[in-house]
């Protein structure tokens, strides 16, 4: 279900009932570049430690006046993350930076480890259950035991 226009040289172009008209909107946007419509979120730069040092040895190293500011804009970064990671640098905390974030990898032994304790305490509950019934075929032994006894023989032996 497409609806038949014509563009600008006069030919026929064919849009989706659903596409919007191009000469509403006021022009389709210029090739490469996103529709108005959709923003990009800008994303937080994360810097590593290993970086982060790097730079505040090159910052140590300047020597001339702009030389920082240059440095500064030639990694696109503010005066102000000098300062924070300068005072960071000082209290250790790059080093501790330099370490990876989340939770650490899971020692595959102790998968095992809980995988053999309930491996464990199923053998128990069944070694449980087997005494259970096997306690109650005894029972049940000795009841028919009992039942099946004849009774004259027991009578003969009180005369």
């Amino acid at each position: 279900m497409g609806m038949e226009r014509r563009d600008a040289a006069g030919r026929g172009v064919e849009r989706a009932v659903g596409e919007r008209n191009g000469a509403a909107g006021g022009g389709a946007a210029p090739v490469g570049v996103a529709g108005p419509e959709l923003v990009e979120r800008p994303r937080r730069r994360r810097f590593t430690a290993e970086y982060k040092l790097r730079v505040l040895r090159e910052v140590e190293a300047c020597e001339r006046p702009g030389e920082i500011g240059a440095l500064l804009r030639r990694e696109g970064l503010y005066s102000s993350l000098l300062t924070e990671w300068r005072r960071a640098r000082e209290t250790g905390a790059l080093q501790v930076l330099g370490r990876p974030r989340g939770r650490r990898p899971s020692d595959p032994r102790d998968a095992q480890i809980v995988a053999l304790e309930r491996r464990a305490e199923r053998a128990e509950a069944e070694l449980a259950k087997a005494r259970r019934v096997i306690e109650v075929q005894g029972n049940v032994s000795a009841l028919l035991g009992e039942l099946l006894e004849p009774r004259g023989a027991e009578g003969s032996t009180k005369q």
